[in-house]
C-alpha cells in the first residue's frame, strides 16, 4: 500500500475520532495553565507555589475544543440563516 493511499484512508478515521471526542467531551484542559487554573511559579527556595490567575480559561482550567467551537459557529450561522 502506498503512503498516499494510507494517508487518504487514515484521514477520515482521525476526523471521525476527533468529532466523537468533541461530542463526548466538549471541553479540554487549558494549554496555558495545564488545567490548574493558575500559573505555577517558584519561590526563592525553589519550591512550587501558586501563581497568577489564568486569564485564558478564567481560572477553571478548561477551554472549549476547537472542533466544538467550529460546530457552534456553524450551528449559529445555520440558525440565523433559517429564522
Amino acid at each position: 500500500m502506498t503512503p498516499i493511499i494510507l494517508a487518504i484512508t487514515c484521514l477520515p478515521v482521525i476526523t471521525f475520532c476527533y468529532v466523537g471526542l468533541c461530542a463526548v467531551s466538549p471541553f479540554g484542559t487549558c494549554r496555558k495553565c495545564r488545567g490548574f487554573g493558575f500559573a505555577m511559579t517558584t519561590d526563592r527556595k525553589g519550591r512550587a507555589k501558586r501563581g497568577k490567575h489564568c486569564r485564558r480559561c478564567d481560572g477553571t482550567g478548561k477551554r472549549i475544543r476547537t472542533g466544538r467551537h467550529l460546530y457552534h459557529l456553524a450551528a449559529r450561522l445555520h440558525r440565523d440563516g433559517t429564522h
